[in-house]
């Protein structure tokens, strides 16, 4: 009689396994065919955290921006357009602090300038 135990023991561990793996692949899964022909399901990782890729190409883009920006219209007019913002509001005055000329911008500025004009 102990084997019959066994073998359900054996049963559930193997039915809750399929269950994880069932869990798993409601997520997405891909299938390889091996050198051997087998055919092999592999399930997708869940993305985790935070989206640094996404930051990184937000951050890039917005140098660019203001790069652009300032090659478009000149440093004199930029800076211009910055003192309008500095004499306005509390959340004008951090716009004119964030958009304000930096190493970075200068230096896109600088490359992007001659392809503008």
């Amino acid at each position: 009689m102990p084997a019959t135990v066994e073998t359900h023991d054996n049963f559930e561990k193997r039915l809750s396994s399929l269950g994880r793996k069932h869990a798993k692949m409601t997520r997405g899964y891909s299938t390889k065919v091996g050198k051997d022909g087998l055919i092999t399901v592999s399930t997708k990782r869940a993305r985790r955290g935070f989206p640094i890729k996404g930051m990184i190409l937000t951050i890039i883009g917005f140098f660019a921006f203001k790069a652009f920006m300032l090659a478009s219209v000149g440093p004199v007019t930029y800076n211009e357009r910055l003192a309008k913002l500095e004499g306005g509001s509390v959340i004008e005055q951090v716009g004119a602090k964030i958009l304000g000329i930096d190493p970075i911008t200068d230096a896109i500025a600088g490359i992007a300038g001659p392809v503008l004009r």
